[in-house]
């Protein structure tokens, strides 16, 4: 089995959990937001749950900075240059494994093979693509 969904929008990461004064820990209210549109999408679009070990391929897309001039624009234009700034890829590919928890598989220890890929897009979003894996 595999499937692909779509993450429309600026990519996201998974941010760090925050302290009360108190000394308890909560995680910030971008990322829990985050979390649920990420586990909205899934069940809106595929809604399949993997039972065994699965391999996963994770594009993030990321806005064409407003600067950049109009030649170099043309060429990112088809989303095959690779972006190479800020987010880090594995704290893209963080949020994403953890909002699909107990929604696209039981633990993301499912997962025993990962591949992400950061590039310029004219349309900022995240790509997913799930599959199981047969041995």
């Amino acid at each position: 089995m595999m499937v692909k969904f779509t993450i429309y929008g600026k990519p996201m990461t998974k941010g760090r959990p925050r302290f009360t004064k108190q000394g308890f820990a909560y995680t910030p209210k971008e990322t829990v937001n985050y979390e649920n549109l990420i586990r909205l999408e899934y069940q809106n679009q595929v809604g399949e749950y993997f039972q065994g070990k699965i391999e996963m391929h994770i594009c993030a897309y990321f806005e064409i900075p407003k600067s950049t001039s109009k030649k170099r624009r043309e060429q990112l234009k088809d989303e095959t240059h690779y972006y190479d700034k800020r987010p880090d890829y594995d704290n893209i590919c963080k949020v994403v494994t953890d909002a699909l928890n107990k929604v696209a598989y039981s633990d993301d220890g499912q997962i025993v093979k990962m591949t992400v890929e950061k590039k310029y897009s004219e349309r900022p979003r995240v790509e997913v693509e799930i599959k199981e894996v047969i041995t």
